[in-house]
């Protein structure tokens, strides 16, 4: 068998799917969680161009949200805090007991911390002299709002 190590500096989409795809089929198997899925909200003008978005997924009881964004000249229009809070409350509503997140200094540390998320941990000099923060906010699952919790 020949195996070859080769370096893609703009690999396949088809490819990184295959990898995503193997990694979640061990995932699931390792630990039984297979529910959840993709959580995405797009903000489009009239024409069907992407002015802001947020994309994630679910799993098991957690959520991730792995990017949000809005274009430049839209910032500070409450469109991030709407998608944000729309996002929490689906994740609750599947079942997700937090989310989590990450930014680096230079983004938004400060917007997610103003909106109930806590730095988890930080990355220095990621790159340079900037820092990655890892944030989680916890959530109440609609499911124990039924069974009578209170939210917090």
């Amino acid at each position: 068998m020949n195996i070859e190590l080769t370096l893609e500096t703009e690999p396949a989409r088809e490819d990184v799917a295959f990898l995503d795809q193997q990694i979640n089929a061990y995932n699931f198997e390792t630990t039984g969680v297979r529910e959840g899925g993709p959580l995405a909200y797009f903000l489009r003008g009239p024409d069907g161009e992407i002015l802001a978005g947020l994309s994630g997924y679910t799993w098991g009881d957690c959520c991730d949200i792995r990017y949000l964004w809005v274009r430049a000249d839209l910032r500070s229009r409450g469109q991030a805090t709407q998608m944000l809070q729309a996002a929490e409350e689906e994740a609750a509503r599947r079942g997700c007991c937090q989310v989590v997140l990450d930014t680096h200094s230079f983004q938004a540390p400060e917007f997610y911390r103003k909106r109930g998320y806590e730095v988890v941990g930080v990355f220095e000099n990621y790159p340079g002299e900037h820092r990655k923060f890892f944030l989680r906010k916890r959530l109440v699952p609609a499911r124990s709002l039924e069974e009578g919790e209170e939210k917090p």
